[in-house]
């Protein structure tokens, strides 16, 4: 259940409308999900928000839109944000990641996570050559 209120299209005022329009416009689609009805809860805290997301998974940049997916999706599963793996992930299917693709990803985090937990109890100081 969530903490806030899921804003409707009704009940948004018209600064959530706004980005509402900008959210379905930017995604070339007419849904919204409930991330974003209910961040509308704080229409200061959704604006800024979906500005950010626009700035660093929308526009153009170094790395591809598939890889800024599987990204998120890593750091959505260390993070333990099921929603945010569902929603990045429907999201990197849509931009083309296969079944083969997420295996590998799924192991990458699995990995990493156990190794970075075995560095930390261990304490394992880091070699000169790693450090930049």
């Amino acid at each position: 259940m969530a903490t806030a209120p899921i804003v409707s299209d009704e009940q948004a005022c018209a600064e959530v409308r706004a980005v509402f329009d900008d959210i379905r416009a930017t995604r070339g689609t007419d849904f919204v999900n409930n991330f974003w009805r209910v961040l509308a809860a704080d229409p200061r805290t959704l604006k800024r928000t979906w500005e950010e997301v626009k700035a660093v998974m929308i526009a153009p940049g170094a790395l591809d839109p598939l890889t800024r997916e599987m990204l998120y999706i890593a750091v959505s599963v260390t993070n333990g944000c099921g929603y945010c793996a569902h929603s990045h992930t429907a999201a990197a299917r849509a931009k083309g990641m296969t079944a083969d693709q997420y295996g590998e990803l799924l192991a990458i985090v699995g990995l990493a996570g156990k190794t970075n937990q075995l560095s930390d109890a261990l304490q394992v100081p880091v070699d000169p050559e790693f450090l930049a």
